[in-house]
This record gives C-alpha cells, structure tokens and sequence, in this order.
C-alpha cells in the first residue's frame, strides 16, 4: 500500500496503548494510531490523518474482534468524527487506569530508564459528572460545543456527561458570538461561574456573565480565587494532593522550603504549616492574579513571601540552602534550567507533581544526573474517560 493513506480503510489488529489517548498498530510497515481502539481488538479503521512518513492516524469504525473491557460510552459524541474531549469513554473504567498505568510506566522506562510497577487510583466521585471547569468554544452558526481530535472543527453538545452536573445548563442553548471561549467553572459550594471570551477588531474582550468569584476548600482552608484561574479540576484532587504532598515534603520545623508554580498557594499552605511561624515558605507564581488570589487567602501566614515570575529566574537569587522544593509545573514539564535551578539549592526532597507522564520522565531523568532518585510515585485518574493522568512523585 503506497501513496497517501488518508480516507482509507484499514484492517488491522491493534497493539498496545501509547501515550496521547490511542493505541499502536502496524501496517506494511508504517504505526497506525488508532483511537476508539482497545489492546488486542481486530478493527477496521479509517484513516484521518496522514501527513506522510513513518506513522498516520486512523479511527476504529467498525469493531471485528472486540475486548472483554470495551462497554458502550455513556456519551454519544464520544465516537470516531465526534467530540475529541474523552478518549477512552468505551472501555470500562478499571481497564481505563490500567492502560494510564501503563503509559506512565512505558514513559518512565523510555525516557528515564526505570522500570516501575504503577497503580492508577481512582479519586473519590465515579467517573462521571467529575469536570468542574469546562472551556467550550462557538461554532461558526454560534452553537457552543467541543473541538474534533486534532481539528478546529467545532462539535456542538446539549450536554457532557464528565462535567459537574447541571454546570452546563442553557449554555449550549444559547447562541454566542462565532469564535468566542465559554468557561464555565462549578465552585466547591456548588456555585456556577461563566465567562464568554471573544477577539473583536484583533482586541480580546471578556464579558462575566455570571460569578467570578469562587470558593474552593482544600488543605483545611478555605479558598476564593479567581474562578477561571488555576485550581484541580478533579472537586476531590486538590485535598487529595495537598495531603500527599504533606506526607512526602516533611519540610522542617524552622526550615526552607519552596512551592514553585505555586498557582493561589494550595501546597505553600501545607508546607507553610510544615516549617512554622520560624520557617520561609517561598512561592514562585507566574500569573498575577494568582499571586494576587494567593497574597489575600495566606495572608495570616507570614511565613510564606510571593515572587512573581518565571521560576528559573526567580529561584537563581533565592536563599539556600532549601530543605524541600515542591513543584507542579505546566505540561509541558519543568525543563532543564529550572531543574538546574532547583538543584542548586540542595533540597533534600523534592516533590514533583506532573499532569504529563512523559514530561515527568524526562525530568526526572534530568533530576538522576544530578543524584536525585525516584524514591517514591503514585499516580491518580483525576481526569476518567480521557487519557490524562496526574502523577506525584518523590526525588531524594
């Protein structure tokens, strides 16, 4: 078979999942990623996607030979040509955190060179009606919906079964302006926050429809923050973070310690109780207004000072010697100069917590050549039905 594969239909035995919400097959030759597709399922497949090279993209259109673990998805949209939010609503949810545990111990094998045996836990809460923030976008006629897999091309929904129930009610009914973002954010007291974001003349405009201001409880702490701004989209991910982060930073009575990426201050609040009144918390936010939102909710903790910043920079000119660095970078990862950063402050922990399995590997592959090794991991499936997985992991 030559020539652009794109439209064409393929039979083929799928092989095992890959990182990124698919599955590897080959085909004279050539990987095949196939979605809609389970380990060991015989399919046919259309090809969607080929730009020429070693590897294309396909959808699972027809299922020959299915597995014991495909079930029917709870959402109709989930399905080859339909909305590109879940990638693996057709698999039972068991099935869905063993291939995340095996996408994070294939990355940390590949890219850091350990081999690790991974558990995928689940977070209170099933894995429905768990996503309470959720960014839609206005089709061309108007109608909010989700983008396609890799397209631009907008699905419109009347509802979506991960997100908080009744956080999308008459959203989806209305008509915006073509192009424009809607954020909708349900708050940890069940309010509903909604933001239209739209390009007029090349100038950004933001009209709050509804809230803005939200409250969060985590940490024993409550929160209010800016409710389109940074927090755990999973309502149960953030306690669940901050109390393991606890457990592993063990920060110091009267020691050091940094929270870089630090958002509103959720783990500097915990490293902060940590180190006590006689201790430095210093955190290191990027976004304003986070550190804004973070300065009022700690402001009866001293302890804690606020840089704004990027983290690399800010960290070169910190007081060290560090006792513990936490940190929860974007997904993209840290990168070597702020691992070269944290580094040189001598932490004799570090806490790293990644929403990227493959970002984490090659951090922590970045960590080992400084003598830093994975002492500890647990990862969690604080996003059910899509391939996302959040992991916490423990350097010393």
């Amino acid at each position: 078979m030559t020539g652009n594969w794109l439209g064409r239909t393929l039979e083929l035995e799928i092989g095992p999942v890959a990182h990124g919400g698919h599955c590897v097959s080959r085909v004279d030759g050539r990987v095949v990623f196939v979605r809609h597709g389970l380990p060991g399922e015989r399919v046919r497949a259309e090809v969607t996607e080929d730009k020429g090279g070693a590897f294309c993209r396909a959808d699972a259109v027809e299922v020959l030979t299915g597995s014991a673990h495909r079930v029917e998805p709870p959402c109709p949209l989930a399905a080859p040509g339909g909305c590109g939010g879940c990638d693996w609503q057709h698999a039972d949810p068991a099935y869905q955190r063993s291939l995340k545990a095996a996408v994070v111990a294939e990355q940390l094998q590949r890219l850091a060179g350990i081999s690790r045996e991974v558990v995928v836990e689940p977070l209170d809460g099933g894995p429905l009606g768990w996503r309470s923030r959720v960014r839609l976008i206005a089709g061309r006629d108007g109608r909010a919906g989700l983008r396609a897999h890799h397209s631009h091309r907008v699905v419109p929904l009347d509802d979506c079964p991960i997100a908080v129930p009744g956080s999308l009610d008459g959203v989806p009914a209305k008509r915006w302006r073509p192009g424009s973002e809607i954020e909708v954010t349900a708050d940890g007291e069940g309010r509903r926050h909604v933001r239209e974001v739209s390009t007029v003349h090349g100038r950004t405009q933001s009209r709050q429809l509804s809230g803005g201001l939200a409250a969060q409880h985590a940490a024993g702490r409550d929160w209010q923050l800016d409710a389109h701004g940074f927090w755990q989209v999973h309502p149960a991910a953030a306690a669940t973070f901050a109390q393991l982060v606890g457990d592993w930073a063990e920060a110091p009575r009267g020691g050091v310690a940094w929270d870089l990426y630090a958002g509103v201050g959720l783990f500097a609040s915990v490293l902060a109780e940590q180190v006590g009144p006689d201790g430095r918390v210093l955190a290191v936010e990027s976004g304003r207004r986070a550190v804004a939102d973070g300065e009022r909710n700690l402001a009866d903790l001293p302890q804690v000072s606020w840089r704004t910043g990027r983290v690399e920079h800010v960290v070169a000119d910190a007081p060290r010697p560090v006792d513990v660095v936490v940190l929860d970078p974007p997904r993209k990862g840290a990168g070597r100069a702020v691992v070269d950063a944290i580094v040189a402050g001598s932490p004799d922990r570090i806490v790293y917590v990644a929403c990227d399995p493959a970002a984490l590997a090659r951090d922590v592959a970045t960590f080992a050549g400084h003598g830093y090794s994975l002492s500890d991991l647990r990862a969690f499936d604080a996003f059910p039905m899509t391939h996302h997985v959040e992991c916490v992991a423990l350097l010393q």
